[in-house]
């Protein structure tokens, strides 16, 4: 019997054992770290061996294949090793994508990933189509295929997920933009990480779709290097030649497969990033064939991520917004973008090779305040100290709240958009734009 070992068993891992038990594999599961409870009874409720808080190198060596969880690094001992000893290592999204024939809707960019996956989904399932949401978001696409399988899959995909993929194909993919994030995982070589990215259009053939933002200069590089099969859809803030989604005189247009248009500030989100969001995912629902009046509904209703520009509320007359999300510089320049009143910006967390050049323009221009919000911020001091502006120092969210509610005056915006990861002093991303959220709302 083909013995397949999973590393890691948080929701991808468990999802790719329960799939890979039912498809009568020999499976185990190991965990460096502590499994969550829900967790190890999903897997003891299927006679799933596993192990927790280490790695038995003779129970993983001798994997036929092993699923690797995507936010473990090749750089692992035991994935090293693996590696020596010519042990496949696939994602969790490539071993569920041979059991399946479902249509896959692939969405992957440095930003907006999460917020137009969502608005993708939510189009969907207004049209009343069977869909799953999976990836980064939702629940483990391997799990769903076991367990609950649907006819078309609207997937998340980091560039840890698709550095993992092989065979798989998305039906309809997307690529919102690249710029630089991750680099401690890519050899802090740029190009490497791009590679990553362009992994999305592997395998795409002449019935696939390919959408992408026309205006991004990384991929617009890339594309010449590629043979591209599938149908190429570009969209574009204006309206130029063979772009096929654009504003134009404030009307958001589509041109394939079918004509598409409504007024812009019929858009649920706002921000210019929102746009190129908002063109991607209609592009998707239309290539899908969903019908015109469900897609203009959804685009007109969604109700937008949270920890993505989520406002959470106005205390004396401060409005505060969680946009934890943004754990890369240009996630942050974009939210800066959106900012219509004097701004005090959140800054700081785990640096993940960050410049912060790009927003220092908009730092200067739209923000009256700084707070660095991490256990160590004096690469933020090197850079933003010399602007004049008013600066504080903090370690705990606790600090933090404290300290906007001190520096804000009535008309301000205090934003969360720390521009790095939040493993310094979180547990998570979602730890970290919880705590902000619950301790404003206390104000």
């Amino acid at each position: 019997m083909k013995r397949i070992v999973v590393l890691g068993a948080a929701e991808s891992g468990v999802g790719a054992a329960v799939l890979a038990k039912k498809e009568g594999f020999d499976v185990f599961v190991s965990d460096m770290s502590k499994i969550k409870d829900k967790y190890k009874q999903m897997l003891d409720e299927r006679g799933i061996s596993w192990e927790e808080g280490q790695h038995t190198e003779e129970l993983i060596l001798n994997a036929s294949e092993i699923v690797k969880s995507p936010g473990i690094p090749e750089t692992a001992p035991m994935v090293a090793k693996a590696i020596q000893a010519g042990i496949p290592i696939i994602s969790e999204i490539e071993f569920a994508g041979r059991y399946t024939t479902s249509k896959m809707i692939c969405i992957t960019g440095s930003n907006g990933k999460t917020t137009t996956t969502s608005l993708i989904y939510h189009i969907f399932k207004a049209a009343g189509y069977d869909a799953g949401l999976a990836g980064n978001i939702g629940h483990s696409l391997a799990l769903q295929v076991a367990e609950e399988p649907h006819e078309y899959y609207i997937i998340e995909l980091s560039s840890f997920q698709l550095d993992n993929m092989y065979d798989f194909r998305a039906d309809i993919a997307v690529l919102l933009n690249i710029t630089p994030d991750h680099l401690d995982r890519y050899d802090f070589k740029m190009q490497n990480y791009v590679d990553s990215k362009m992994r999305i259009l592997q395998n795409q053939t002449q019935d696939d779709a390919f959408i992408y933002w026309a205006d991004d200069p990384i991929i617009s590089r890339e594309l010449k290097k590629y043979d591209i099969k599938a149908v190429q859809c570009p969209f574009s803030l204006v309206k130029k030649a063979g772009v096929i989604g654009y504003i134009e005189e404030g009307q958001y247009k589509l041109e394939y497969p079918m004509p598409f248009n409504m007024e812009q500030e019929e858009l649920s989100l706002t921000g210019t990033h929102n746009v190129y969001n908002s063109l991607a995912a209609g592009l998707a629902a239309n290539i899908a064939g969903i019908k015109k009046e469900v897609i203009r509904k959804s685009l007109s209703d969604f109700p937008g991520v949270e920890h993505r520009l989520e406002k959470v509320c106005r205390v004396r007359g401060v409005e505060y917004i969680n946009d934890s999300k943004a754990t890369n510089v240009d996630a942050c320049w974009y939210a800066l973008e959106s900012m219509k009143t004097p701004t005090i910006l959140i800054i700081g967390g785990k640096d993940k090779g960050n410049d912060y050049e790009p927003i220092k323009p908009l730092v200067k221009e739209k923000c009256v305040g700084l707070v660095y919000l991490g256990a160590d911020n004096q690469k933020l001091h090197d850079n933003f100290d010399s602007m004049g502006i008013p600066v504080r120092d903090v370690h705990s969210m606790k600090d933090c709240v404290a300290a906007c509610y001190e520096m804000a005056r009535p008309g301000d915006t205090v934003l969360l958009s720390p521009c790095c990861a939040s493993f310094d002093l979180f547990k998570n991303m979602e730890d970290r734009g919880d705590q902000f959220k619950t301790l404003v709302r206390n104000l």
